[in-house]
């Protein structure tokens, strides 16, 4: 047996997120199922990142431990043959016998995008959230900095999470805009759950005029989800990159191709 490494794009438009589920497609139960085809050999993945139903990837990693005949750099090129167009390996590697896709992560990289327009999108529709109201550009550019840093982000944690410590470091978190997207980018060394979300929920409302820079701050101080913005949908977000303690795929862990 030797543990391979996988990076791994995909539209999560059709499938109710990630993880294995008994009664709804996922992602990872149709890159299980076509691998262990492929490789005659039931297979189980671990991945960096549980992605929500409508969530995309651009750059999620998995590992899982097999017996392969075939090259694990060749891997990749193999499975996309048998693989659905809206889920891509772009690399595949051996990876050493410690390796864990989600424990072994030191930061994460996501990307909010945002239509705003006074009509909705037709080719972007499953990429974006549509947000017809103006919005004020720089009080979001703004507000964001207030959740840069390490902080205790219990306020931006959705409910039914049973994580105790709610401690992260946003190391930054920056928006831009190009014509009629407003692209949200965040790294971190973690993320609570629907905390993407739910910063770009806030900064909508900061753009709206709704919340303010004062009313941020008193909700991270409380400690009070209820005092900030909603959580923005689920098809707007996308797992740009994962970062690790090591090299992986030919990059080095400081290397971000996004930026």
């Amino acid at each position: 047996m030797s543990r391979i490494r996988i990076l791994i794009e995909y539209d999560g438009t059709h499938y109710a997120g990630w993880q294995r589920q008994k009664n709804a497609l996922t992602v990872q139960e149709v890159l299980e199922d076509t691998l262990g085809s492929l490789l005659g050999q039931r297979i189980t993945l671990f991945g960096a990142s549980r992605t929500d139903a409508g969530v995309h990837a651009l750059g999620q990693t998995a590992h899982f431990d097999a017996q392969s005949s075939i090259p694990p750099e060749k891997l990749f090129l193999a499975a996309n043959t048998h693989l659905p167009p809206d889920i891509r390996l772009c690399a595949s590697e051996a990876a050493e016998p410690d390796f864990h896709a989600r424990f072994c992560t030191r930061g994460k990289h996501y990307t909010y995008q945002i239509y705003n327009s006074c009509h909705g999108p037709a080719i972007l529709r499953n990429q974006v959230m549509f947000v017809p109201a103006p919005l004020d550009l720089a009080a979001m550019q703004e507000a964001a900095q207030l959740f840069v840093g390490t902080h205790d982000f219990t306020c931006a944690m959705a409910a039914g999470s049973n994580v105790r410590d709610c401690v992260r470091t946003v190391y930054d978190l920056t928006l831009q805009r190009r014509d009629d997207v407003i692209a949200m980018d965040v790294r971190g060394n973690g993320f609570l759950y629907n905390m993407v979300r739910i910063f770009a929920g806030t900064l909508i409302c900061v753009g709206q005029h709704k919340l303010d820079k004062q009313e941020i701050a008193a909700a991270m101080a409380a400690r009070d989800r209820r005092l900030l913005g909603f959580t923005a949908q689920p098809q707007g977000l996308f797992l740009r990159r994962v970062y690790y303690d090591r090299p992986v795929f030919g990059l080095s862990p400081d290397f971000n191709p996004f930026c």
